[in-house]
């Protein structure tokens, strides 16, 4: 019996010694060390680093940091990322083990930080984070949920024809300056809390914020931050910003890494809006990347794996099942075009791999209608399972009605004959229009939304000139909230319209005087 105590010793004596060996060659590897071969924009050639991985962080001279971003026989490409300090022929470089990180927490909010997660506002640094790899696997999809709960933009037009659900991705594309990024810092502004007695009862009061910004002007992007701060809930908002004249390096990782952020908070259970601002430009870092690494480019000089790029990107925005901690991220990618051009390489990737698209028009934005969201290009492929009931029942064929309008308004120019039932629907069209004008910053409630679309539907606004059917509809709006408020909590409670609220709706218009009278 002692014999076999002292055999189970010497066998765990072993095997702690192998384990410490293990430990000890893996600690070798990780501190080998490598020579700079050559520098230039943004890349550093390599040499001596035999067992690197890619995307793996290496350190080099003057607090430097890069990627291992290519695997070649005989020397690495290194993409770097941040330093301050000049890179020579020679200089020392390290590996650190470590797959690309960002630092994570929810120190992080109301904060402005890079692509590595470090602050860029001039605050202090965070105590409290967690280093989450940029590169992540998609949630499988035993884990995912279905696409159930509305994510509220505040945007008339988007909530009542194209709603978004949590965990949804709807691509938003459209010419440059037509009002894109406006979209965006509306969604992000209507997830802020409402503050006085009915501070709980906003269904969107529990969604983070991630807007990301590649490739950008410092200034426009400071612009953004100062909107969020003034219209928005900005200590519930994360600005991960790669300036376009940060390297090639942050503005590659700059999604990544803000996807890494928004499943910081998804692995806790909570809901995340992430903005990608925008993904065009980040195809043209990656772009200059790959040409700079000498890797031949492919249809319209980007390289084949782009759709690859974007697609691993974009798979990790999901909604996940409860018995998996819950939680989602809806992801609004962004997309440029060029002259509405959205049959081009780097749009038609983005639509194939999104659950939508709103197109911005930029006839629509130059004829003053904002937001330009042309009716009959955008779509959303999910959102509608996930729409308020009162909602969907008030815009249940707006779509289809207004895109007859559309089409019938073109053959009025040439001053056709018109039936009664074709001038009513024209005639209702152009009033619909007007109401789905929205100003910056000036999110509609969904009970707003609701009544907004009920006024409409009422018929109220009819015999009004289209001009004056906005106005006419704001004043009405704002009876009902003073005469009917109840009907307002119980559209926000609910989301539904209840038989009583109907009933007393039908006896307010029915009793209310024709707008031209007042």
């Amino acid at each position: 019996m002692p014999m076999t105590n002292e055999v189970s010793t010497r066998r765990d004596l072993i095997e702690r010694m192998f384990e410490e060996a293990g430990k000890a060659r893996f600690a070798l590897r990780v501190h080998e060390e490598g020579r700079v071969l050559s520098t230039g924009d943004g890349i550093a050639t390599v040499s001596g680093l035999g067992e690197a991985r890619l995307f793996e962080l290496v350190e080099l001279k003057n607090g430097n940091t890069g990627i291992v971003f290519d695997l070649g026989s005989e020397s690495l490409g290194i993409v770097l990322l941040a330093g301050q300090g000049e890179i020579r022929a020679g200089d020392e470089v390290l590996r650190t083990g470590k797959v690309a990180y960002v630092n994570a927490g929810d120190e992080l909010l109301g904060r402005v930080v890079n692509a590595l997660g470090r602050p860029e506002d001039g605050g202090p640094e965070p105590a409290n984070t967690e280093a989450y790899p940029i590169e992540r696997e998609a949630p499988p999809i035993v884990k995912r949920d279905y696409v159930s709960s509305p994510l509220l933009t505040g945007i008339k037009v988007i909530d009542a024809m194209f709603p978004i659900g949590r965990g949804q991705r709807e691509l938003i594309i459209g010419d440059p300056s037509t009002g894109k990024t406006s979209i965006c810092v509306d969604a992000i502004i209507n997830q802020k809390k409402e503050k006085g007695k009915n501070k709980n009862k906003n269904k969107n009061s529990d969604v983070l914020s991630i807007y990301t910004a590649i490739g950008l002007k410092k200034t426009h992007i400071l612009r953004i931050i100062d909107e969020l701060k003034t219209y928005g809930d900005f200590s519930r908002t994360i600005v991960l910003a790669a300036y376009a004249s940060d390297s090639l390096g942050m503005q590659y990782i700059a999604p990544y890494s803000a996807m890494a952020l928004a499943e910081y908070f998804l692995d806790r259970g909570r809901d995340v809006l992430l903005v990608l601002d925008d993904l065009t430009k980040h195809a043209e870092a990656y772009r200059s990347l790959s040409l700079l690494l000498n890797r031949h480019p492919g249809r319209e000089a980007y390289p084949g794996d782009i759709f690859f790029l974007h697609a691993r990107l974009l798979e990790r925005a999901a909604r996940i099942a409860q018995g998996y901690g819950g939680g989602s991220i809806t992801a609004l990618p962004v997309a440029e075009t060029q002259q509405g051009r959205i049959s081009s390489y780097i749009p038609t990737n983005l639509i194939s791999i999104t659950d939508g698209q709103i197109y911005v028009d930029s006839l629509l934005f130059d004829k003053g209608f904002r937001p330009a969201v042309d009716v009959g290009k955008s779509v959303s492929r999910i959102g509608g399972k996930a729409q308020v009931k009162a909602l969907k029942e008030v815009s249940g064929r707006l779509k289809i009605d207004y895109s007859r309008f559309l089409e019938l308004e073109v053959f009025t120019r040439f001053g056709a004959h018109l039936e009664e039932e074709t001038a009513k629907l024209l005639g209702r069209g152009m009033r619909l229009r007007e109401i789905l004008k929205q100003q910056r910053f000036h999110p509609f409630s969904i009970a707003e939304e609701v009544m907004t679309l009920w006024i409409v539907n009422s018929g109220a606004l009819d015999r009004l000139e289209p001009e004056l059917a906005g106005k006419a509809c704001t004043d009405i709006l704002a009876a009902i909230k003073k005469d009917l408020p109840w009907i307002m909590d119980g559209i926000r409670d609910k989301g539904a319209l209840e038989p009583a609220a109907r009933d007393a709706l039908n006896k307010f218009f029915a009793s209310r005087k024709d707008p031209e009278e007042n």
